[in-house]
């Protein structure tokens, strides 16, 4: 799915009155990253985008706008997920640690995110730790996966959980040469 994050940007950050200095100020980050933003000139992390968002009030579902589904359906078939994968940085999404994220039904209207993620050999969310208003958990159901909470590290394999505080900052990544599979959940939606 090819989405204009930069074109995105733009419209939310002119929508809210705001100039590329003045969203920077709001989000704690050089001027210059709105700037190659919005000129689709970089793929930001996932930490560098939060941190925009942040700054327009604005989640990662709602920035990226998937269709919903309706609040009131209850069973959804496995193609019907929502797939969140373009809210990746681009060499995340393509190749060798490549994330897929896939949403069951509509995550604002409950109040609560749950994802299937797949994680290919060597997928990380990146050196910079994610850090956001919520609290997750997740099971792992094949494969191995790294989770790094604060200072504490853990890998984790199949029937292995995590549960945390998302302020604190943290990190996924796949070390294995097969890839992870875990279902998790996340309350408030985070992306």
């Amino acid at each position: 799915m090819d989405f204009d994050v930069g074109a995105r940007l733009r419209e939310l950050r002119t929508g809210a009155g705001l100039s590329q200095r003045d969203l920077a100020a709001r989000a704690g980050v050089p001027h210059g990253l709105i700037a190659t933003i919005e000129q689709n000139k970089s793929s930001p992390s996932v930490a560098s985008l939060r941190k925009v968002l942040d700054g327009l009030a604005i989640s990662f579902v709602d920035f990226f706008t998937p269709p919903r589904p309706s609040a009131d359906k209850v069973f959804f078939a496995a193609g019907e997920l929502v797939d969140l994968t373009s809210i990746l940085p681009g060499s995340m999404q393509q190749g060798a640690g490549r994330m897929v994220f896939r949403q069951i039904g509509d995550a604002h209207a409950h109040k609560l995110q749950i994802l299937h993620e797949r994680y290919e050999p060597g997928a990380d969310t990146g050196a910079d730790m994610l850090s956001h208003h919520s609290r997750e958990g997740g099971i792992v159901m094949s494969g191995t996966l790294e989770v790094t909470v604060g200072d504490e590290v853990r890998v984790l394999k199949a029937g292995e959980a995590y549960l945390f505080d998302s302020t604190r900052p943290h990190r996924f990544r796949n070390p294995g040469d097969v890839p992870c599979e875990v279902v998790s959940a996340c309350t408030p939606p985070y992306l």
